[in-house]
C-alpha cells in the first residue's frame, strides 16, 4: 500500500474512537466517518508497517446502521464518537469490544459473553458534566468540550447526552464571565481564574450542583452569578469553587469552598440515599448504572450470611446496594472526602454492619489478610486502568470464594483477569452493560470463582 493510493474497501468493524475497520492488501485499514457495513473508496492518508489510515473519499455503498448523527459537533467533538451508527448496531459492536478483548487479550478463547445490557435511552442520561473554559482571541467566552487529540474547545450549548439544565446553567455562567469580565485560565501561560465548570445532577432528588474549578482561592462578582442562577428558576442545592493552582491536565484540586447552599447533593441509587460532593465518585447513568448493579448482585449470589470486600468503593454505593444481604460489608476508597460520603451514605440507610477504610486498595487488601479477614466475595470496581498486580495477589491470598468485577475498561479488565487465572481462578462470563450511549466507552460486569483444589 502506498500513501494517497485509492481503493475500495468493505468496513467490517468499528473502533472506539469511531472509525470504521476494514482489510486492504493483508492490512488493517482505520477510516474516519465510516460504518460496518459500508462500501467505501478510500484513499491512504498514513501507512505503517502493519496498519494504515485513510480518508473517506466516497462511499459506493451505505451501510444500514449509517444514520446522520444528530448533534452537528459530533465529527468534531472528543465525546460522541459513534453517533454516526445506529444505536443497535452500536450495541452490538459493543458486546463485540468485550468479547474480543477478553479473547485477545486475556486468551479466554471460549469466554462466556453475555447480552449486552441497556435502558436503550441515548439521550440526557448523563448527570456529570466537567466543561473547560477558555476566552478566545476575540475576547468572547467558549464553555464546551475538547476536540479530540487537541485542547480547542468545541462549544456545544445543547449537548444531547445531558440534561437541558446544564445547558441554561453553562450560558447563565458565561454570561457571568463576560458581563463581569471574569478572566478565564490560560493553560500556555498559567494566568488566569476559571479553568472547568463542573456540573452534577441528581436524578432521583433532582439537585444540582454548580462547581467552578479555579486556579486560586478567589471568586470575584459572585453575587451577580447567584443572581443569574436564581433567574433559571433551577434546584441548585450547592455552589462552591474547587482550587486547582497547578498546570496539570487533571482538573479537580484538593480543596473545595463552599460558596452557597450544601457542601453535597443527595440522590438514590438501588434504593440506597447517596451524598455527594465536588470529588465524590459516582457513575454517570443513574439508571443503567441500577441494572449494572443488580448485575453485580446477581454474580454476588449473597444469601445474608457473607462477609463482603468492596475495593475503589466511591461513596459505598455498591456494597451499600448490596448490604441487606450481607453479615458485613467492608469497603476501600483511598479518596478522603469519598470515604466520609460513604460512611454518611451508610448511617442514612441505617446500615451499622459497615466499615469504611480510607488506604489504597491494595495496601488494605494486604493489611486484610494480616487481620484474618475471610471476605466471601470480593467487588473490584477499579479505576479505566485496572487492578494493580499487588492488589489482585491480597485478593486472592484473601481466598473468598468469588470476585466480581466491575470495569469501564474492557482491556485492563481482561488483563486483570488474565492474571487472576494464573492464580487459579476460573472466568466464569463476562457481561457488558451500556453506561455510555453513543460514546466510546462500555461497562463489563465480571464473575470470577476459584478453581477447585
Amino acid at each position: 500500500m502506498e500513501k494517497n493510493e485509492i481503493f475500495q474497501l468493505e468496513i467490517t468493524g468499528i473502533t472506539n474512537e469511531g472509525n470504521g475497520v476494514g482489510h486492504h492488501g493483508g492490512m488493517a485499514v482505520f477510516v474516519p466517518d465510516t460504518a460496518p457495513g459500508d462500501v467505501a473508496r478510500v484513499r491512504a492518508v498514513k501507512v505503517l508497517s502493519r496498519y494504515a489510515y485513510g480518508r473517506l473519499e466516497a462511499l459506493v455503498e451505505s451501510s444500514p446502521y449509517r444514520m446522520e448523527p444528530g448533534c452537528p459537533q459530533s465529527r468534531r467533538c472528543g465525546g460522541c464518537s459513534l453517533q454516526h451508527l445506529s444505536y443497535k448496531a452500536e450495541k452490538r459492536e459493543k458486546w463485540a469490544w468485550v468479547r474480543d478483548a477478553f479473547q485477545r487479550i486475556g486468551g479466554f478463547e471460549d469466554i462466556v459473553c453475555r447480552p449486552l445490557i441497556s435502558t436503550n435511552v441515548t439521550e440526557g442520561y448523563r448527570n456529570k458534566a466537567m466543561l473547560p473554559v477558555q476566552r478566545g482571541p476575540d475576547s468572547r467566552v467558549k464553555i464546551g468540550f475538547y476536540a479530540k487529540r487537541s485542547h480547542e474547545i468545541i462549544e456545544c450549548d445543547a449537548c444531547r447526552l445531558q440534561p437541558p439544565e446544564f445547558a441554561h446553567i453553562t450560558a447563565a455562567v458565561r454570561r457571568w464571565l463576560e458581563e463581569c469580565r471574569i478572566p478565564c485560565y490560560d493553560e500556555r501561560t498559567g494566568k488566569g481564574l476559571v479553568r472547568h465548570l463542573y456540573l452534577r445532577k441528581a436524578f432521583v432528588t433532582g439537585e444540582v450542583m454548580v462547581c467552578l474549578v479555579v486556579s486560586r482561592e478567589e471568586m470575584p462578582q459572585r453575587e451577580r452569578l447567584f443572581a443569574l442562577l436564581d433567574e433559571l428558576g433551577l434546584p441548585v442545592a450547592s455552589v462552591s469553587i474547587n482550587i486547582n493552582p497547578y498546570r496539570t491536565n487533571v482538573i479537580l484540586g484538593g480543596k473545595t469552598v463552599i460558596l452557597r447552599g450544601a457542601d453535597a447533593i443527595e440522590d438514590v441509587l438501588c434504593g440506597v440515599r447517596v451524598r455527594l460532593q465536588p470529588q465524590s465518585f459516582y457513575q454517570v447513568n443513574h439508571d443503567a448504572a441500577q441494572l449494572l448493579y443488580a448485575k453485580a448482585a446477581e454474580y454476588a449470589a449473597l444469601s445474608g450470611k457473607e462477609t463482603l470486600v468492596d475495593l475503589y468503593c466511591g461513596a459505598g454505593t455498591i456494597g451499600l446496594s448490596m448490604a441487606g444481604k450481607v453479615r458485613e460489608l467492608i469497603g476501600v476508597e483511598e479518596v478522603e472526602e469519598a470515604v466520609e460520603d460513604a460512611r454518611r451514605n451508610a448511617a442514612m440507610c441505617g446500615v451499622d454492619h459497615a466499615r469504611f477504610v480510607c488506604a489504597d486498595a491494595g495496601q488494605a487488601a494486604g493489611q486484610f489478610v494480616q487481620e484474618g479477614v475471610c471476605p466471601d466475595v470480593v467487588v473490584v470496581d477499579p479505576p479505566r486502568k485496572g487492578c494493580s498486580e499487588v492488589t489482585l495477589r491480597a485478593v486472592d491470598a484473601m481466598s473468598p470464594a468469588r470476585i466480581v468485577m466491575i470495569s469501564c475498561n474492557p482491556a485492563s479488565a481482561a488483563r486483570d483477569c488474565r492474571l487472576l487465572a494464573g492464580m487459579g481462578w476460573t472466568l466464569q462470563e463476562a457481561t457488558p452493560v451500556d453506561l455510555f450511549p453513543r460514546t466510546g466507552h462500555v461497562e463489563t460486569v465480571v464473575l470470577l470463582s476459584r478453581k477447585t483444589r
